[in-house]
């Protein structure tokens, strides 16, 4: 896997293409921006996540109206 980095250091905005639906997140436990990055995986394909910089944790981007949010970041 490999984590391809964003200029854009501002805290990622997910919407909902289906419905308009917008979240910001925050690291629960560094209480830093989540921002937005594409992590590639092994088979070629990629998946939008969010990662914190600080702990470098990353979780998946959320759903809403049952598909991926996306993130223009």
């Amino acid at each position: 896997m490999y984590l391809r980095g964003t200029k854009n250091k501002t805290m990622a905005t997910y919407e909902c293409s289906n419905c308009g639906m917008a979240v910001n997140a925050s690291c629960a436990k560094c209480n830093q921006p989540l921002e937005h990055d594409i992590l590639s995986l092994d088979n070629g394909s990629e998946v939008q996540i969010s990662i914190c910089r600080s702990c470098e944790g990353k979780i998946k981007s959320p759903q809403c109206c049952g598909s991926d949010m996306s993130c223009s970041a």
